[in-house]
């Protein structure tokens, strides 16, 4: 094929093999962006907290809860997550069907991954900012780490978080071979 007189020796990859790794890289974001929301949605934990009120009486115990709704990032996080499973399910469903094939909607599903993969890293690193401050505290603002108390709290966040990232790296190497594919064909 001649492309401004030069002629082009690039051979496409299998599209069969190309649209399946495309199928299951998909199907992994979905997976991970829904085991994301449910580990979020149900960390939830309550201990009772000593507290002092002054040194010559005795500490008394106060129940205290951890929930995801109590942090704006963790409510962010668990959105931008659905936002993500609900598209990977509908951008799965285009695959499947091979209307990822054409060139419209190749290009408008690279977009939209490109968008979701913008809000995934963004929410997990809005929530990985608040479970870090959480897991060490800030001694500089006064603020106690509360994973020493809350430690099952903190494992259901961490393991999320980690689970969100790697669906969210899944989609990050969708796009890297969409563009691929996409450059191979406008040459």
């Amino acid at each position: 094929m001649e492309n401004g007189g030069v002629k082009n020796t690039m051979k496409v990859a299998n599209e069969r093999k190309v649209r399946g790794l495309d199928v299951l890289l998909r199907i992994l974001t979905l997976l991970c962006s829904l085991i994301a929301v449910i580990v979020t949605s149900v960390s939830e934990e309550t201990e009772l907290v000593s507290v002092t009120v002054l040194p010559t009486l005795p500490p008394f115990n106060v129940p205290a809860t951890a929930k995801w709704q109590y942090s704006s990032a963790f409510v962010y996080f668990l959105i931008a997550n659905v936002i993500a499973c609900a598209y990977a399910a509908f951008s799965l469903m285009l695959s499947i069907m091979k209307a990822a094939g054409r060139n419209k909607i190749a290009m408008a599903m690279h977009v939209f991954d490109l968008i979701v993969v913008a809000l995934l890293f963004s929410g997990n690193g809005a929530a990985l900012a608040i479970g870090m401050v959480g897991y060490n505290g800030n001694d500089h603002v006064r603020w106690a780490k509360v994973c020493n108390v809350f430690q099952k709290y903190c494992r259901y966040t961490a393991s999320s978080i980690a689970v969100s990232l790697f669906g969210t790296t899944a989609l990050l190497i969708v796009i890297a071979l969409t563009t691929l594919r996409l450059q191979k064909k406008s040459l």
